[in-house]
């Protein structure tokens, strides 16, 4: 919409009536949604992220797994070097 501003035609009560008529033609989330913008816009992810996500926390957890077990099989070299000093 175009606005014609003519110097003296234009009064303060002019401009609080335009930007009032402006403002009424945005549209506003009426109060029965309660959902945030956020929310709205949330995209459901597909059958293929949903796998990808689970391949990777299942991946992260096997990971971490494999940290411990190593960490398990040196504690037990240790171990079995001290009991092989101790034997000597």
């Amino acid at each position: 919409m175009k606005r014609l501003a003519v110097g003296p035609m234009t009064t303060p009560r002019y401009n609080e009536w335009w930007v009032r008529r402006l403002n009424d033609n945005i549209p506003k989330p009426s109060q029965g949604n309660s959902q945030s913008m956020e929310e709205h816009l949330w995209v459901v992810p597909s059958e293929l992220e949903i796998i990808r996500q689970d391949f990777e926390r299942r991946n992260a957890e096997l990971e971490k797994k494999m940290e411990q077990m190593e960490e398990e099989n040196m504690n037990l070299r240790l171990d079995m070097d001290v009991q092989k000093l101790k034997a000597k």
